[in-house]
């Protein structure tokens, strides 16, 4: 078998990125080289000896190894080793190895180390290694550190004059979130470094003033950015007014981003220039990469390979550019001519042709924002990177996401799942899926697709429209306590309208209301009512509906509406939203042109407060569960993969003849059932292709025989189990959360109707709890007219252990379990189908990457 490629860019503490590969026989010089760097101290503490040169034999050891019982990876900054991390198997047949880095001095502390852990730990997993052990001087306090901050059990003895360590390296709760923390803190830090840059660079800038570089240096210079522009120009000595240089570098002011606006056939250059300058990032507005084909897509992975070896992030290329509002910072490095309002409200648009209209429109609606990026292709720089900044921006309440594509949907559906209970986040994500996505299963529908989006605190809208209407009310607006509404106007109409809207968007309208003044009320009327409505226990928020009075009908103090309707909007605890058909309301108060959209938004934010009131729960740990038994079990029947999950399959015996079926239930044991075999007939009863309860081997064979002549010789024989309500557990892939899992009530109805619940693997406690309630037919658990109530804290441990399952193996395409008979004591499985794929390691598993 092929060993994996473990290379990988990865992100360090600092926010700058290396490149880790396996170690090879060519790396020899190199690796003397590295040797030679390190202090006397440094080399002590990892060889327990001075070993002021690496001997010949020794070093051949250390170059060559066998990738299995012997592992060994280097970290580079450039073409430059600066760490090397190895494990080495204690014995042929042993499941420990031991384990050994050592980082360069001018890297020390920038989370090298628990980088390679990361890595060696999965290659060494993967070959059947369970646990590491090291030998530390007492001395080397940070060596002991990095083990002891990896989020794994480590035991530590004291013998000989050294620190021996020990340590399972499966998974664990606790490593799985030291590593999250760690990816948090690293992309956050990568992203601020972009948006608070001291001095900028402009590649591309012609003299003339034309073209799209000469824009983006108009704009950065206009925009008010106070820290160093540079045009770098081949022969100008002068761009837009500013002196230009040859080289960045050769400004001799810190430079920290590069704005890059070259064809991509010059792109390598500018690279390598911006890295000697010191530059952190790039922002690529160029055209010509991927988007343009094979060609394209081959330079675009040149620039980004060589980006990361320079330690360098990427936004682009083909994208608008990174504007950042702060007062102190005042950055516009986008083709956009204005800089955004400053606001609250962090804006990610992938698409760059967008880009200018969406911040127009922002800025149209009132809409402020803190920063803004659009990344375009997104070949480095993401959503999900933009989403880890946003969290802990103090300068950020909201964040609104414009999405076409999810380059890495499992990480977006974790990331949004924690960024939901700190900030709102509102994406414009389309909720249909591509044909053949779930293979056979049908997958979740439009409604469902918007629920998962919901159930991981992210509120999905259809369009750009939607986006800034819920944008404007999170942005100016406290959330609602809960779903009553009160509707306050002076046109019976537009009441009309908006109650009808609150019972389409989930909303009740609160006892009492709507309240309707008439059409010749005044401004403090008005105001009155909507103050009692504000402190009206029975409501939760405020929809003010209002049309204008006819000319000259109100006295000129009492027609002020519009500071009528602010003052109760901006000084109280609910939110408000308007429809508001005469004059222009403060920005601060959420008007819509129409009472329609302002409900909907209204309604869209009540469901994320839903969420984040309810408990988030946990992932549970389960009994009998074997990762490592079902890694080997993929190409085995569905029944043994599940059986290492610890759930159980009814054995079924696929027969093709009266003979056949008379032998298998022989050993099977009457009763038994005969099925069709077509996936499609073997749960139709209605139609004659099950028999239940087959007694004897008489009434089997006739029963057979019928069978066959109507749906052909191949069928199931299975041991009758006792009765229960059919259920069905499917999970399929989706483009946006990766696996979910989903449960609904079994039959043709069932199927026919969509009466399916979805959830995003892995399931918590909470979400698979839920699941079971949630189908409209699921009363049918619970005990319906007479029935006994089934076991659903059984059928939760089911969904668990699946949810499990198809989290922690990629290779999992699909997988169902139709039917699921639930009963009062626990379920039988009577039918299970997996599709496995290839090995392909899902993007938010394992180790970090980028």
């Amino acid at each position: 078998m092929t060993s994996p490629d473990r290379s990988a860019d990865v992100l360090l503490s600092d926010g700058t990125t290396v490149h880790l590969r396996r170690i090879a026989p060519e790396d020899a010089d190199a690796i003397v080289a590295f040797h030679s760097r390190m202090s006397e101290r440094t080399r002590y503490f990892r060889y327990f000896t001075p070993y002021p040169r690496i001997p010949e034999k020794d070093l051949d050891r250390f170059v060559n190894v066998d990738h299995a019982d012997r592992e060994a990876f280097v970290v580079l900054a450039g073409d430059r080793i600066t760490a090397v991390g190895r494990y080495e198997r204690l014995g042929p047949d042993s499941t420990d190895a031991e384990v050994a880095f050592v980082v360069e001095d001018a890297h020390q502390g920038r989370g090298i180390g628990s980088v390679l852990i990361e890595h060696l730990a999965a290659a060494a997993r993967d070959v059947g290694i369970t646990r590491f052990t090291a030998e530390v001087l007492p001395a080397n306090g940070a060596m002991l550190r990095v083990f002891g901050d990896t989020g794994y059990p480590v035991e530590r003895h004291y013998a000989d004059g050294v620190v021996e360590l020990s340590f399972p390296i499966a998974p664990t709760g606790r490593s799985r979130e030291v590593q999250e923390s760690r990816e948090h803190r690293t992309e956050s830090r990568s992203i601020a470094r972009l948006l608070h840059p001291r001095g900028v660079a402009v590649y591309g800038a012609s003299a003339s003033g034309q073209g799209i570089g000469a824009a983006l240096l108009g704009h950065l210079r206009d925009g008010g950015f106070p820290g160093a522009v540079v045009p770098v120009h081949p022969s100008a000595a002068r761009v837009a007014g500013l002196p230009a240089y040859r080289t960045a570098a050769a400004a001799g002011v810190p430079v920290d981003l590069a704005l890059v606006a070259v064809p991509p056939d010059s792109v390598a250059d500018v690279v390598a220039d911006a890295a000697a300058a010191g530059a952190h990032g790039l922002v690529v507005v160029s055209a010509g990469f991927a988007e343009a084909g094979p060609a394209g897509a081959a330079a675009q992975r040149d620039l980004i390979r060589a980006a990361h070896a320079a330690g360098m992030r990427v936004v682009g290329p083909n994208c608008l550019g990174i504007a950042n509002t702060d007062p102190s910072v005042r950055l516009n490095a986008t083709l956009a001519p204005r800089l955004p309002t400053p606001g609250r409200v962090g804006f990610f648009s992938q698409s760059g042709v967008l880009g200018v209209a969406l911040l127009a429109e922002a800025e149209r609606r009132g809409l402020g924002l803190s920063s803004f990026v659009s990344a375009g292709n997104r070949a480095d720089v993401s959503g999900n990177d933009l989403v880890q900044y946003w969290q802990d921006d103090p300068a950020t309440d909201a964040v609104l996401l414009y999405l076409e594509t999810f380059g890495n949907p499992r990480k977006f559906a974790r990331l949004a799942r924690r960024m939901g209970r700190v900030k709102p986040v509102v994406a414009v994500a389309s909720a249909t899926r591509p044909d053949g996505l779930a293979g056979d299963l049908p997958g979740p529908d439009a409604h469902a697709v918007t629920a998962l989006f919901a159930r991981s605190g992210v509120i999905r809208v259809d369009t750009v429209a939607e986006l800034f209407d819920v944008g404007l009310l999170l942005a100016h607006q406290p959330l609602p306590a809960g779903r009553r509404v009160a509707v306050v106007g002076n046109a019976s109409a537009l009441a009309g309208l908006a109650v009808a809207a609150c019972r389409a968007n989930g909303l009740v309208v609160a006892d009492g209301y709507p309240h309707h003044l008439g059409p010749q009320a005044g401004a403090h009327e008005f105001a009155d009512a909507l103050a009692d409505a504000a402190t009206d226990d029975r409501v939760d928020a405020l929809v003010a509906v209002f049309a204008p009075p006819l000319p000259g009908q109100l006295l000129e103090e009492d027609a002020d509406f519009a500071t009528a309707v602010a003052s109760v909007a901006l000084a109280g605890e609910k939110p408000t939203v308007a429809t508001f058909l005469a004059g222009v309301l403060p920005d601060r108060v959420p008007s819509y042109p129409s009472v329609e959209e302002a409900v909907r938004a209204l309604g869209r934010v009540a469901g994320y407060a839903d969420w984040l009131r309810r408990p988030p729960g946990v992932v549970p740990d389960l009994s009998g569960v074997d990762p490592a038994a079902a890694a080997a079990a993929l190409d085995a029947p569905a029944a043994d993969l599940l059986a290492t999950y610890g759930i159980t399959v009814v054995p079924s015996v696929t027969v093709e003849s009266a003979d056949e079926a008379a032998a298998a239930a022989a050993t099977l044991g009457y009763p038994v059932a005969v099925k069709a075999a077509l996936g499609g007939l073997r749960h139709r009863i209605d139609l004659g292709a099950v028999r239940l309860g087959l007694p004897d081997e008489h009434t089997l064979r006739r029963a057979y025989d019928e069978m066959a002549a109507a749906f052909g010789p191949r069928m199931l024989l299975q041991p009758m189990v006792a009765p229960g309500v059919a259920c069905t557990v499917e999970v399929v892939e989706d483009p946006a959360f990766g696996p979910v899992v989903g449960f609904g009530l079994g039959g043709v109805a069932g199927e026919l109707l969509g009466d399916r619940a979805w959830r995003a693997a892995p399931l918590t406690d909470r979400a698979a709890e839920a699941l079971v309630d949630e189908p409209r037919a699921a009363p049918l658990l619970w005990g319906y007219r007479g029935s006994q109530p089934v076991d659903r804290a059984a059928l939760t441990d089911l969904l668990l252990r699946v949810g499990r399952l198809v989290d922690e193996r990629p290779e999992i395409r699909s997988l169902s379990l139709n039917p699921v008979l639930a009963r009062p004591d626990g379920y039988s499985v009577l039918h299970a189908t997996v599709e496995v794929g290839a090995a392909v390691p899902r993007p938010d598993t394992g180790p970090r990457r980028l």
